[in-house]
């Protein structure tokens, strides 16, 4: 094995530092953000202050003010538990419902293995993003609802990559070893298959987190995810549209958060990838 692939390179350290940062904001929003995300004071004296500045009150507002007076920098760091938090919860509940069904797909046979790649793929089939919307319409927006549309339309990759993993798994000697020697379908499952396909899912989960953020703030922009007053990078982006000539950090600050943090996944994902390559 070549040196270099015992250090992460350059872009796998960008990736972990930004994710780290934006990490430590949310969860030191009340240290790092002290005023309230949701708090309206004087509107008309607080208002589209700009970047650094101090109201009429006091307060010091680091990326300003937005419509309602409320501090960006606040919003966006209590927004980041909301969009960070839903994007990983997200890919969990999508990379278990795509490893169990993978998995389950390549051990079964007859009706039921047919059954399992059936579904797939005509999951696959349908448009995510309309799915998306439709699941969205059909129940009243939440944190919880945005969690689970996101990780029931996202399982089907992770099911394909799984199942055609594991039927590669099932032919080489330790596997005809353990059937052998009598291992059950659901110790073969947990034992071998699962954790010899754990890299390949972890890549995928990595490149998963930002697109499951993007989506959930496509989601919050459009007013079908996570509903104000509660701050999320997709409805601050959503309330700053219209100041974007007068105002333009109000959107910008979360629209930027939002690109560093799917960048840094994205390359986290190909690092990893790149490694998996080389193994």
């Amino acid at each position: 094995m070549p040196e270099r692939f015992g250090r992460p390179d350059a872009g796998a350290r960008l990736g972990a530092a930004l994710l780290g940062v934006m990490a430590l904001i949310a969860l030191l929003a009340p240290i790092v953000a002290p005023l309230d995300p949701t708090l309206q004071r004087d509107v008309i004296a607080t208002r589209f202050l700009p970047p650094g500045s101090v109201d009429a009150l006091g307060a010091f507002h680091l990326l300003g003010t937005d419509r309602l007076g409320r501090d960006v920098w606040s919003r966006l760091a209590y927004g980041a538990r909301i969009s960070l938090g839903v994007g990983v919860l997200a890919v969990l509940l999508s990379v278990s419902i795509g490893v169990l069904v993978g998995a389950a797909s390549a051990l079964a046979r007859g009706p039921v293995a047919t059954l399992l790649v059936a579904l797939t793929d005509f999951a696959l089939a349908i448009p995510r993003v309309v799915l998306l919307l439709l699941l969205a319409a059909l129940w009243s927006p939440s944190v919880s609802l945005v969690v689970l549309v996101l990780g029931l339309t996202g399982w089907m990759t992770v099911a394909r990559l799984v199942h055609a993993e594991s039927r590669a798994l099932l032919g080489r000697p330790f596997v005809e070893a353990a059937l052998a020697l009598g291992a059950t379908r659901r110790r073969l499952l947990l034992r071998h298959l699962v954790p010899n396909v754990a890299t390949p899912v972890i890549v995928t989960a990595a490149l998963g987190v930002g697109n499951a953020i993007l989506l959930e703030a496509g989601l919050s922009f459009l007013g079908m995810g996570v509903q104000p007053p509660a701050p999320s990078w997709g409805n601050m982006i959503a309330s700053g549209r219209d100041a974007l000539i007068n105002a333009p950090w109000v959107a910008a600050a979360p629209g930027a958060a939002l690109v560093l943090v799917v960048i840094a996944c994205t390359l986290l994902g190909d690092a990893l990838q790149d490694r998996l390559r080389h193994v």
